[in-house]
């Protein structure tokens, strides 16, 4: 099969750099060809403005969707975001490897979603969640956490990390992926913040890796998060009332 990786940290001794490289062993020993978009050594711009589009579709108003959607259709995007999106497309499984900063993926991750995801490409309006054009593809994020994982929970102080991660599923969902579990590995401490002596820690990063390549040898059998689609909703975007997700707390 063909996977994946778009990693996402800046450092590459980093932990996130560790699994990134363990899963490019691990799967390539399985006999899958992997492919790595290492977005801070490609040097990736996350923001998107006009000056990346040339030949503009309006050249007196900026707007991201009209001229993504033009790009797409004149095959004239730019080299970066086309270099991905031919990425994704011969994936079979993308993995999102990054770290959880300020609530959420690292802004370099987030524009590489605004960037990537392109309008009239990735998705349209009648081509997209369960209709998306990477239906199909499996996705899935290791994420990781300076704080432990009890902090975690809907009571914890860190927050309810189904909740943090929920905006990231759904995006992924909503061009098509069969989106799994994330996986997500607590208490990577650093900057000066601890939580386990220097051995306890060394042991907890060892269980880490060692439970991610678990992981990774069932990603094509695992069940993907379970979504609503275009066939559970009425007209104004509501799950209709006798779904059984209707009711789910």
């Amino acid at each position: 099969m063909n996977i994946l990786i778009v990693h996402c940290h800046p450092e590459p001794r980093s932990f996130n750099a560790a699994l990134s490289n363990l899963a490019v062993t691990a799967l390539t020993r399985e006999g899958h060809d992997v492919c790595v978009s290492d977005l801070y050594a490609e040097d990736f711009d996350p923001v998107e403005r006009a000056k990346h589009f040339v030949g503009r579709a309006d050249p007196y108003y900026f707007s991201a969707l009209t001229e993504q959607r033009h790009h797409v259709q004149s095959d004239t995007l730019p080299g970066d975001v086309q270099r991905e999106i031919d990425r994704l497309r011969h994936a079979d499984l993308v993995i999102l490897q990054f770290p959880l900063w300020w609530h959420a993926q690292p802004a370099m991750l987030k524009g590489w979603f605004d960037r990537v995801f392109v309008y009239g490409g990735l998705y349209s309006g009648t081509h997209r969640y369960d209709r998306g054009p990477l239906k199909g593809k499996r996705a899935i994020c290791s994420v990781t956490t300076g704080a432990p994982a009890s902090t975690f929970s809907p009571s914890g102080r860190s927050s309810d990390i189904a909740t943090l991660m929920w905006p990231i599923l759904c995006s992924l969902y909503y061009v098509g992926f069969d989106v799994l579990s994330p996986h997500i590995t607590y208490g990577v401490q650093g900057g000066g913040l601890s939580y386990k002596d220097e051995p306890a820690f060394h042991d907890h990063l060892e269980q880490a890796k060692h439970q991610w390549e678990t992981r990774l040898r069932h990603w094509q059998t695992e069940q993907a998060i379970p979504f609503t689609g275009w066939q559970d909703w009425d007209e104004q975007g509501q799950t209709v009332d006798a779904h059984p997700l209707r009711w789910r707390i």
